[in-house]
């Protein structure tokens, strides 16, 4: 594994530092906002912005790459990030913050894309699946520490938003001043959602449920937490549960992804998660439910993103998967632009714990969802599936197109390496059987003493 990162170690700290920057600002929207005064709704426009700018990034960087080239589109990206940032708190104002998340969510979209074609660019087919691990959870691990950097400052002054955009400014420099080979930036055409839709219908709608439920916990969960009268370090405690259940969870849900009937597994967590959420805005006053049911509600959601991705290309020809990955980003997309609008509006109308009620009723239509597709078509035999990877929710196409190829190849070199195994159990019970079929029985001569 030492040998793997050797070869992306410059790449993965910046991608920490990155995330560091990038996960302190989310938290420090609805920090921030409700000390402005902002409302639910307005801040759910606010945070709806930054993925109506990621889900055009993704679309437009490898454009901007292929014209420039990445170093050029790298660090214009980083500048006006950093510029963002820094520009919240002067400017103060709904419609100033949700253009400003519009660049911010465009720039993000564009530093993953060109991140994760580098990644990909350094890793080979033996190691891909191993980078691409590392990759994940390094950016989990800065969103993590995000929440810990919260504690050191206050939010009603610009030391935390400053202090963001110098963690983003100083993330280029590991990655600019190492890197050398230029890869090229190709994302395929998404599929056509119609098209994506008859291919896997529980994968394009679970995923666009999913995406209502990732952009409220990330984007939402802060301004919950401010109003329910969490102090600054338990909100930061609150959005790190989120994440930190992904990281506990994924391994052992990728475990039985590749051993069980994804459509019970893909129940199983959504019913999970509902079940958390109905726990968090029932026992929720308590701090410390609140944080468990935060742990599971996000513990269950990066991995069922896997999950959907995994699914639906189980149903799907190698050549096919990269304009599935592109049609399902794109419409995880969509669903994270709707779900905060969704969650605002409930809290709005409901109060603070609206929050619960959006999200526990989305987990619960995916559930209720999969459990009706497994009356309309039969499982795929698990020893046919693809192999699991653990792709977060905040991965680009380029990224999820390299898990969705390495798990495809994979999966074929595990069932080739199956098939000659037993084609040479077969041979060796072949061979023992001629051996004991050309043992003769000695014949006992007529007049033998018995």
């Amino acid at each position: 594994m030492f040998q793997v990162l050797s070869n992306v170690w410059a790449l993965l700290i910046g991608i920490v530092l990155i995330m560091l920057g990038n996960g302190m600002q989310f938290t420090l929207i609805g920090l921030r906002g409700d000390i402005e005064g902002f409302s639910a709704a307005e801040l759910a426009v606010v945070t709806s912005g930054y993925f109506v700018g990621f889900l055009s990034g993704a679309r437009l960087t490898p454009l901007m790459i292929q014209r420039v080239g990445h170093v050029r589109v790298f660090a214009a990206l980083g500048s006006f990030v950093s510029a963002s940032v820094i520009a919240l708190p002067l400017l103060a104002e709904p419609w100033a913050w949700t253009l400003l998340r519009v660049i911010l969510g465009f720039c993000m979209s564009g530093i993953y894309v060109t991140a994760e074609s580098w990644i990909n660019d350094a890793a080979t087919n033996e190691t891909r699946g191993k980078v691409l691990s590392a990759y994940m959870i390094a950016q989990t691990l800065g969103i993590i520490g995000a929440q810990g950097l919260l504690t050191l400052g206050d939010a009603g002054t610009s030391v935390l938003f400053i202090g963001a955009s110098i963690l983003v400014s100083i993330s280029f420099a590991p990655i600019l001043l190492t890197v050398s080979r230029v890869p090229a930036a190709e994302v395929t055409r998404p599929m056509p959602l119609r098209e994506l839709f008859s291919g896997s219908p529980l994968g394009t709608v679970g995923i666009f449920l999913l995406g209502s439920v990732y952009a409220t916990q990330s984007g939402m969960g802060a301004v919950f937490g401010s109003q329910i009268g969490l102090t600054t370090s338990q909100i930061a405690l609150f959005v790190a549960m989120l994440f930190a259940g992904a990281l506990v969870l994924q391994y052992p849900i990728g475990w039985l992804s590749d051993r069980l009937d994804r459509r019970w597994l893909i129940f199983g967590c959504a019913a999970v998660g509902a079940s958390a959420c109905a726990a968090g805005w029932l026992f929720g006053t308590g701090l410390w439910s609140l944080m468990g049911a935060a742990f599971i509600a996000g513990g269950v959601t990066t991995p069922l993103y896997a999950l959907f991705l995994a699914y639906t290309n189980d149903y799907l020809a190698v050549e096919d998967m990269p304009a599935a990955s592109g049609g399902l980003v794109f419409t995880f997309g969509l669903g994270a632009i709707l779900g905060p609008l969704a969650a605002g509006w409930a809290m709005q109308a409901a109060g603070p714990y609206g929050f619960w009620l959006v999200l526990g009723g989305t987990f619960a239509v995916i559930a209720l969802y999969a459990l009706y597709r497994m009356t309309q078509r039969a499982a795929a035999p698990v020893d046919e599936t693809e192999s699991y990877l653990g792709v977060l929710p905040t991965a680009s196409p380029v990224a999820v197109e390299a898990a969705g190829v390495w798990a495809a190849e994979n999966a074929e070199a595990e069932r080739e390496a199956e098939a000659e195994a037993e084609a040479e159990a077969e041979a060796e019970r072949a061979e023992g059987g001629e051996e004991s079929g050309s043992v003769q029985t000695p014949v006992q001569p007529s007049g033998a003493a018995t």
